[in-house]
């Protein structure tokens, strides 16, 4: 662990994901049964990446940011490392995007989300807003836990870890995308933000 143990928890999900997400409904049961003083918000983020930041942003801007942490997954991963930067709090990424604005390039229309019938539109300008948001350099690397698994088949592990060279990184021989063997990694997560 690396400063004072987390007492607000924030949770991103993913591109075309939701709340509903498996690992995010891991982290909440963990915390609902073992933590239930942790302060936690898993948002619904909206498809816009400057709405979503804005709105995560305004909602943690009263955390106490020294106590506060936040966990992303994918493109998830890529809007904490922004809220990391921003508050100067602690991260965990899963799998985390590098460059969204490259990979999505190619989803920009209507999509189809993966935990309900929803569609919603992608449209050009969030891919210009992605580009405006990347984070620079990391201010302090040793506040980030990076959990990467070789066995993506969406991301380049080589690429992620190259990123976030200099933070904890956890290197997972196999494991995928949506990090399936999540609940065998749950407790670096929650001993890197002093949870247990």
């Amino acid at each position: 662990m690396s400063g004072p143990a987390v007492t607000h928890l924030l949770y991103l999900h993913g591109f075309r994901s939701s709340p509903q997400s498996t690992k995010a409904r891991i982290v909440a049961a963990w915390l609902g049964r073992e933590r239930p003083d942790i302060v936690w918000h898993c948002p619904q983020l909206p498809p816009s990446p400057a709405d979503a930041l804005r709105g995560v942003l305004a909602h943690c801007e009263r955390w106490p940011h020294e106590t506060m942490g936040v966990v992303g997954s994918s493109l998830g991963g890529f809007y904490a490392t922004v809220v990391a930067e921003t508050f100067a709090c602690r991260a965990v990424l899963l799998n985390p995007a590098v460059n969204p604005a490259r990979d999505l390039a190619g989803h920009v229309g209507e999509i189809g989300a993966w935990h309900s019938d929803e569609r919603f539109d992608f449209r050009a300008e969030f891919i210009d807003e992605l580009r405006r948001l990347a984070p620079g350099a990391l201010a302090d690397p040793g506040r980030y836990l990076a959990i990467v698994a070789k066995g993506d088949e969406l991301l380049d592990w080589r690429e992620m870890a190259a990123r976030y060279a200099g933070c904890h990184v956890k290197l997972l021989e196999g494991s995928d995308h949506a990090l399936s063997d999540f609940e065998h990694h749950l407790h670096d997560l929650l001993d890197f933000l002093g949870l247990r």
